[in-house]
């Protein structure tokens, strides 16, 4: 669909506050590359080791020309080179290639590296500042270390999955990898933070962050509440328990609003964009702790109201009167949206068969070094010729060789 002009050009070419760390990404599907990606947009080089088949990333999500949407994101600010890991030749490729990084990214089940000759022992007896970042289902020791970690499964296992949808109806999910991504930026924040700590003592470290681990955290206000009082958290749908109003109303036009007024100060202001000023006499809704003894019957009359507005009729009355408040945005919604637009969120580097391709702007912002999107994300095995020489000293006649053993690929796209 046309972006209607809506879309940013490319972010801007600033180097970035990690520029001149060279990052190795060993990792595949959504955790290590997302985690490597974070890095790559404020500067960092990274260079992604991919298998001849192509990481599975690129099977996910919408395709259009032959081309994975998906890919075009979170492969970005990327070199790529196809190497076989499979392969002696290819791992200790693969291991000159780590020991003259700053930071490995890999996300394969606890042992894969031992077994491959590719540990922080062996990497780090070279390269003493080396920081390796391990991401895994479950971390790489305890009784689950050797279980298949996928990111919903793992989601599961933290208590997320079971307070996610509505009370009546199974555990739901949100469509995207959510807890790898949770993961994906734990990883890189602690990445960045052994580089801090490097620069004090000259020694890297490994960085363990499980999937389950980092979707745990985000349960912080229910684990106490279990510990102290036995409060088992449920599934509460759009409602915020304990926060009330906090929920989705419907409009007249068949959209739906959410209102934030759990706090006294914003839920004044709420009545009196209702008109119904008895709402703060009423014995059940006057305070904060009886509105949320009393939820359904302050929702019923909320949601009475709204739907006597259409949408833009009801954000208008609500931003008027300072209520927290949004509609639903859908894809469509945040394209057309002038606040999207004034703050560049959406960018559209050049893909050289799609054409302009959008994608999410780097975030956070920063006001002196910030992050840049530099190219979308590349071929498979697109800078395998340009790394094997530069970066390790290889001749045209050892690259040959090697594509003729099927160690590497990708070479025929710089002929």
């Amino acid at each position: 669909m046309s972006s209607g002009g809506q879309v940013a050009a490319q972010s801007g070419n600033g180097v970035g506050p990690l520029s001149g760390y060279r990052v190795i990404e060993l990792g595949s599907t959504v955790a290590g590359p997302f985690c490597a990606r974070l890095l790559g947009d404020f500067g960092a080089d990274v260079i992604k080791v991919e298998q001849k088949e192509g990481d599975a990333v690129r099977s996910m999500g919408k395709r259009h020309q032959g081309r994975s949407l998906y890919g075009a994101s979170i492969l970005r600010n990327k070199r790529i080179v196809s190497i076989d890991l499979r392969k002696e030749r290819g791992r200790e490729l693969v291991r000159q290639l780590c020991e003259r990084a700053d930071i490995v990214v890999e996300n394969f089940r606890p042992g894969t590296l031992e077994r491959w000759g590719l540990d922080y022992d062996e990497l780090s007896a070279v390269n003493q500042g080396l920081i390796l970042v391990r991401i895994s289902g479950y971390g790489q020791d305890g009784p689950y270390s050797q279980r298949p970690g996928y990111g919903v499964v793992c989601e599961a296992v933290s208590g997320l999955r079971e307070i996610t949808g509505d009370p009546d109806r199974p555990p739901a999910r949100v469509a995207v990898s959510v807890t790898d991504y949770i993961t994906g930026l734990y990883a890189a924040f602690a990445a960045s933070m052994a580089l801090v700590e490097r620069n004090r003592t000259g020694y890297g470290q490994v960085v363990d962050a499980a999937l389950y681990e980092a979707a745990f955290s985000f349960m912080e206000p229910h684990i106490p509440a279990f510990h102290q009082i036995g409060h088992v958290a449920e599934r509460a749908g759009p409602r915020l328990p304990n926060h009330t109003p906090n929920s989705l109303y419907p409009t007249q036009d068949g959209r739906y609003v959410h209102i934030t007024a759990g706090s006294q100060s914003v839920y004044k202001r709420l009545v009196k964009a209702m008109k119904q000023p008895e709402l703060l006499e009423d014995p059940r809704f006057a305070t904060p702790t009886a509105r949320s003894e009393y939820e359904n019957d302050i929702d019923t009359v909320i949601a009475a109201w709204t739907e006597t507005l259409t949408v833009d009729e009801l954000e208008a009355v609500l931003d008027e009167a300072s209520v927290p408040a949004s509609r639903i945005f859908n894809m469509r919604d945040i394209f057309a949206d002038p606040h999207y637009r004034a703050r560049q969120m959406i960018i559209s580097p050049k893909d050289p068969v799609l054409g302009p391709v959008a994608m999410a702007n780097v975030v956070p912002k920063l006001s002196r070094t910030p992050g840049s999107v530099r190219w979308a994300g590349r071929d498979i095995g697109q800078d395998s010729v340009e790394i094997l020489t530069n970066e390790l000293g290889l001749d045209q006649t050892a690259i040959k060789a090697l594509a003729a053993e099927d160690v590497i690929h990708g070479i025929e796209s710089s002929d």
